[in-house]
């Protein structure tokens, strides 16, 4: 079976066991493999340790009984294996910046989230440490016209935001580009430090007239950079491409670039947008590596 098939039945089974002890030496003995083992798989597909895994998804199922159910504050911890209210409660705010009574009366909003997504992508030993099989590649200079917009990663709506001017960019293009059967590209830029805010262009590598009043042309210089394929919603699995790279990075001991430009989508097709693509983020390149 496939690493991230097994890991997905991994998901699967804690969440219909929530209630129950969710130990590393219980899962391990659960699925056939050595504790080591799982843990490396675990960690290298979902980004997370399995208490911190674990202990979200107690928390967002608390959620999903504090709004549908009856139950006290204090059955709910029990029942969801915390070892007292005033843990869960701790657990619950630090989580959510809010406290479990907030949601209760109202006072706050919070919603269910469904188990994550598993992204499919290329995974190598490296010396022991399972991590994302990157390639450094030189990213060819490219010269695209796209919608340009800003999204804030942190609104609950950003991928309506980016398919709806995606889908107004293609529906402009002239006839003699339709149907675009080629490569269209997201280019995330200039976001600031602790900003979850970005200038982003949703892009063709062609030259078209269009009525839209934001869209424009841009160049992409030849670039070094580390690129993956992925399968899945990189909306979705964001945190697990950061800690993805930055692994990648340490153990390398390359550096991502400093310029405006900070990471690349480029999807095969239009219809494919946020299914399959190819990820390019930008580094520095090795000192020695250039002298060589």
């Amino acid at each position: 079976m496939a690493f991230d098939e097994l890991i997905k039945e991994v998901l699967a089974y804690i969440e219909s066991n929530l209630e129950e002890k969710l130990s590393l030496d219980i899962l391990a003995n659960q699925f056939h493999m050595s504790k080591f083992y799982f843990h490396r798989i675990f960690a290298a597909f979902t980004g997370k340790s399995l208490s911190s895994y674990v202990l979200s998804r107690r928390l967002n199922a608390a959620v999903r009984l504090i709004l549908q159910s009856d139950m006290t504050l204090t059955q709910i911890a029990y029942q969801l294996n915390f070892s007292s209210q005033a843990v869960f409660n701790r657990a619950f705010k630090q989580a959510y910046g809010v406290s479990p009574k907030s949601l209760c009366n109202g006072a706050a909003r919070i919603e269910v989230s469904d188990i994550p997504q598993i992204a499919k992508r290329d995974i190598k030993n490296f010396n022991g440490e399972l991590i994302s099989n990157f390639n450094i590649v030189a990213f060819q200079p490219i010269a695209i016209k796209g919608v340009v917009f800003q999204i804030d990663l942190s609104d609950h709506d950003f991928k309506t935001k980016i398919r709806a001017q995606a889908d107004q960019l293609m529906a402009s293009l002239p006839a003699e580009l339709t149907p675009w059967d080629k490569p269209c590209y997201m280019i995330y830029s200039d976001c600031m430090p602790g900003s979850t805010k970005f200038n982003v262009i949703f892009g063709i590598e062609a030259a078209f007239e269009s009525t839209l009043p934001n869209v424009y042309p841009a160049t992409v210089p030849e670039l070094l950079c580390l690129t993956l394929n992925y399968q899945g919603d990189l909306l979705e699995i964001g945190d697990l491409f950061a800690s993805d790279a930055l692994k990648f990075l340490k153990i390398t001991r390359l550096t991502a670039a400093n310029q405006h430009i900070e990471l690349i989508q480029r999807f095969k097709h239009y219809r494919d947008l946020y299914e399959t693509y190819d990820i390019f983020v930008p580094i520095t390149p090795n000192r020695l590596d250039e002298e060589a």
